[in-house]
């Protein structure tokens, strides 16, 4: 257990041989955000301990497992840009992120449609910059809705804005889901987010009872009992950079903290990046790799 470097493409399945949904996870799409995957392996040791009562599958799998192994955020590109039509329909396979991109397909075709009820997906990742825990919804098919099942932030349009995203491709499909941040990589608190996550997942989509497990899932409880904080976002502004950009995000910022307009939020190239919002900011880039420098969200009523 928490081996990842030694990590399969699939992590676990589970199934009580009753019809129901499918459940798709994935973790460590990002090879720095390991805890999604440690979180997965901590849920399934369970599963199979306890054996609880499920409807429908769970299948539980590895992203970028070459970079998981050496703790980077990718190989040669992000594979949470790569899966857009043209790639996917041209079997485009010239960077290590694509084909491992293509592995996870083949992985999940092995759960077609016509053998579930539905199906339903869910993407765990972390962020560079301290953040409560959040879900990023794409408006498509009977997403939002299921997301606001979720006691936690939730913001839409991040994959309207910045295409190629793994979510993208499972709404395009017709699957139902989201992705979820459980935190800052570094913080242990992301792991119990991303199980309680999994929990509550298993019990939306398996319908499976929490309190027949030998002991209530306190990482769930957590979760749970923020429920009366939940707040809906929609980005407003996308901070693109080129990766011959010089970026520096001015110490401090934390995902949801309130920004005024003319406030110094970065410099880039040498040159001050000046807030002209009285809004929030999101996902302010504290890594070395990433074309994402901030985004800027207001909340919206659900």
């Amino acid at each position: 257990m928490n081996d990842i470097k030694n990590i399969p493409r699939i992590i676990g399945t589970y199934s009580s041989n009753k019809k129901g949904p499918l459940l798709f996870i994935t973790a460590g799409i990002h090879g720095n955000e390991p805890s999604g995957v440690v979180a997965l392996q901590k849920v399934f040791k369970t599963l199979q301990d306890e054996k609880p009562e499920i409807e429908g599958k769970i299948v539980g799998v590895a992203g970028n497992r070459a970079a998981l192994q050496k703790g980077v955020r990718f190989i040669d590109e992000d594979l949470n840009r790569t899966w857009t039509v043209e790639n996917i329909e041209n079997t485009i396979k010239d960077s290590h992120e694509k084909q491992e991109m293509f592995e996870i397909i083949a992985v999940l075709n092995q759960f077609p449609e016509d053998d579930f009820t539905k199906r339903y997906f869910l993407d765990c990742h972390t962020t560079s910059a301290a953040s409560a825990p959040y879900i990023s919804v794409q408006e498509v098919n009977d997403n939002d809705t299921w997301a606001h099942k979720f006691p936690t932030y939730i913001i839409r349009g991040f994959s309207d804005i910045v295409l190629g995203c793994i979510d993208h491709f499972e709404s395009r499909i017709g699957m139902t889901g989201f992705v979820f941040e459980g935190g800052q990589h570094e913080s242990k608190i992301a792991k119990m987010n991303h199980e309680g996550i999994i929990w509550l997942a298993i019990q939306n989509a398996c319908n499976l009872n929490l309190n027949t497990l030998n002991t209530f899932p306190e990482a769930a409880q957590m979760l749970l009992d923020k429920k009366d904080k939940q707040k809906t976002f929609k980005i407003s502004y996308r901070h693109g950079l080129e990766p011959q950009d010089d970026f520096k995000m001015e110490p401090g910022y934390s995902n949801f903290q309130a920004i005024k307009e003319g406030e110094l939020l970065a410099h880039q190239n040498g040159k001050p990046v000046y807030s002209k919002w009285n809004a929030y900011i999101f996902m302010p880039l504290y890594q070395k790799q990433g074309n994402d420098g901030f985004f800027i969200v207001e909340e919206v009523s659900t």
